[in-house]
């Protein structure tokens, strides 16, 4: 994932004028914090969303967001007992968690398909297929120990072809005969800036990469012993992602570019417009089961794709990685317009 690094920072919103709205199973605002995997952006909205709002305060939590970045684990965090829920990338990690033993477990999946994209020159492949064709593809360690495999696996795609992403765009831009990886709502808007050109965009997910994709996760333990506090969080988060992509969303942006100040305006509007055109948040499954949704079936899937391309041990326990306890309840689709 390549958006915008730079600054970190917290975000809390004070409940109190909130509490006579409280669940009763939460008497009064439970302080929880959430890390994300990244800087703020408009891929994290939803969350910025509800702690805006007041959707979180409304069912008893007073939510602090704690950013990621390139120093920052926060998923070791969680771990360790420092915050109480944190954003997953895709399922491969909920896989790896389950192989290592790590109690933790996602709750809701934010984005139905994955935005990581391949990028090309255009008119240089008119199918995802005819990437194929290009002798160059830039694809970083993380792409090629993940969904590279599966790329060769089920598209023939070579090693020969893989030449290592740094993150620097000059080389791709140079040469029309190649391609690279990026992601839905940043590497296109800047190949455009820095480039001058539209490039053409090939989204992995429509192509049959079929992971879940920003998760929420939280110890298996917090969903034994708090419940309520789990469901306030998962629905809080899943009617923060409606009204940000489909009602105002002039707060929650305001505290995206507070805690990433090098976040722009254009940026974020891009970001939006991105995942609603290409049904990143809301599509397929959510439009009966509602944001958030995950399927049995559909993680089974991805699960056999990994398995079948090397990446993942067939031995692991797939089913422990997830739980649809608190989702797929049809939770904030009165919201949409």
């Amino acid at each position: 994932m390549t958006p915008h690094r730079k600054s970190l920072g917290t975000v809390a919103l004070g409940a109190a004028a909130c509490l006579s709205m409280a669940a009763p199973a939460l008497a009064e605002n439970a302080k929880v914090t959430f890390g994300t995997n990244w800087l703020a952006q408009a891929e994290h909205g939803g969350f910025y969303q509800s702690v805006a709002d007041g959707t979180y305060a409304a069912c008893g939590l007073d939510v602090t967001i704690m950013p990621g970045g390139p120093q920052v684990n926060n998923r070791a965090l969680m771990l360790a007992g420092k915050i109480d829920y944190n954003m997953g990338g895709n399922m491969l990690e909920a896989f790896s968690a389950v192989q290592e033993g790590i109690p933790v477990v996602a709750v809701a999946a934010s984005f139905q398909k994955e935005p990581q994209v391949l990028l090309a020159h255009p008119g240089k492949a008119k199918t995802f297929e005819d990437l194929k064709n290009l002798p160059v593809l830039l694809i970083g360690d993380q792409g090629y120990a993940s969904y590279y495999q599966w790329m060769k696996k089920v598209y023939g795609f070579t090693d020969e072809q893989r030449q290592p992403y740094t993150f620097n765009m000059a080389p791709f831009i140079a040469d029309e005969n190649s391609a690279m990886q990026g992601y839905l709502s940043s590497e296109p808007l800047m190949v455009k800036k820095e480039g001058g050109f539209d490039a053409d965009v090939f989204l992995l997910a429509d192509q049959g990469w079929s992971t879940y994709s920003t998760t929420v996760e939280t110890m298996a333990d917090t969903i034994k012993t708090k419940p309520e506090q789990v469901q306030c969080f998962v629905d809080g988060t899943i009617k923060g992602w409606y009204t940000y992509l489909y009602g105002d969303n002039t707060a929650a942006n305001a505290m995206i570019k507070k805690d990433n100040p090098d976040m722009t305006d254009e940026q974020i509007a891009f970001g939006i417009s991105k995942m609603k055109e290409m049904g990143i948040v809301d599509s397929g499954d959510t439009e009966t089961l509602g944001i958030g949704a995950m399927t049995e079936e559909r993680v089974k899937d991805f699960f056999d794709k990994m398995v079948a391309a090397g990446v993942v041990d067939g031995a692991v326990d797939w089913k422990a990685s997830f739980t649809t306890q608190f989702i797929n309840k049809g939770v904030g689709l009165d919201l949409k317009k």
